[in-house]
């Protein structure tokens, strides 16, 4: 029997307010964090994302006060990332209500962090979020045409994405949330490209984030190789709910929860 697909909302947090842009960028106010994960959570979700899109470009921790009252609206797997760059961060937020972490600027400076937390508290707690753009023509090119940037996207680095989503896979990420850059808010579609090169080259679950925007995008994107989906603006505004892109999914064959 095959496993169940994912549907997890994500709040992108600035600031204590959930915003949303494009292509990282123009953010724009969608709402508390606190009352979208309720009600997201009573709308059937099967997990929530938590990410401070400027923790790690403004050098702060995550706001642990946020995520606290957060975890506390609801009773589905809470991640949480945004300006980890311990061990210790870690152990915080998992104390705070976080189920799981999510790790990505720090770990790219210095990828021994991906085997520090994965030895200190298992592979399950660690989720790689890889922020991946297509390299840029004025840009370093990668063997793959993909490179994984840092600081919320704002900083490019040349370090091949797919390549980075292997060796993070080796090192002992649980799995591997992949936001597009190039898609993110324009919600025309995720990027079946970049799953499908990730998907050939890691064993580990594929979060497919950013493009999507009506309920036969879901489907296409685990047709692709996601393990779980998701989505940001089309929930805050109500253009999607829960229930109708797992509808969807189940038109489509695929198994969901």
């Amino acid at each position: 029997m095959s496993l169940a697909t994912r549907v997890i909302p994500c709040l992108d947090v600035d600031a204590g307010r959930v915003v949303k842009g494009i292509n990282f960028e123009n953010l724009r106010d969608a709402g508390d964090p606190v009352e979208l994960a309720h009600r997201y959570d009573e709308q059937g979700a099967d997990e929530l994302t938590f990410l401070d899109v400027t923790a790690s470009s403004g050098d702060r921790e995550t706001t642990y006060e946020i995520v606290r009252a957060t975890a506390q609206e609801i009773f589905i797997p809470l991640t949480v990332g945004g300006g980890v760059r311990t061990v210790e961060d870690v152990d915080k937020l998992l104390r705070a209500g976080a189920d799981k972490v999510g790790v990505n600027t720090a770990a790219i400076a210095r990828p021994q962090l991906i085997d520090e937390v994965a030895d200190r508290f298992g592979a399950q707690v660690l989720v790689l979020s890889a922020d991946v753009r297509r390299c840029r023509p004025d840009g370093q090119r990668t063997p793959s045409g993909f490179e994984v940037t840092t600081h919320g996207g704002r900083t490019g680095t040349g370090i091949d994405a797919i390549a980075w989503c292997e060796e993070s896979a080796w090192r002992g990420a649980g799995e591997i949330l992949l936001n597009s850059m190039d898609a993110d808010g324009t919600k025309a579609g995720f990027d079946i490209e970049l799953i499908g090169l990730v998907r050939a080259r890691v064993g580990i679950p594929i979060i497919a984030s950013g493009g999507a925007g009506a309920p036969e995008h879901f489907p296409a994107a685990v047709r692709a190789g996601a393990d779980a989906v998701l989505a940001a603006s089309v929930f805050h505004y109500g253009e999607l709910t829960i229930a109708q892109v797992k509808d969807a999914m189940r038109a489509a064959g695929v198994p969901v929860r």
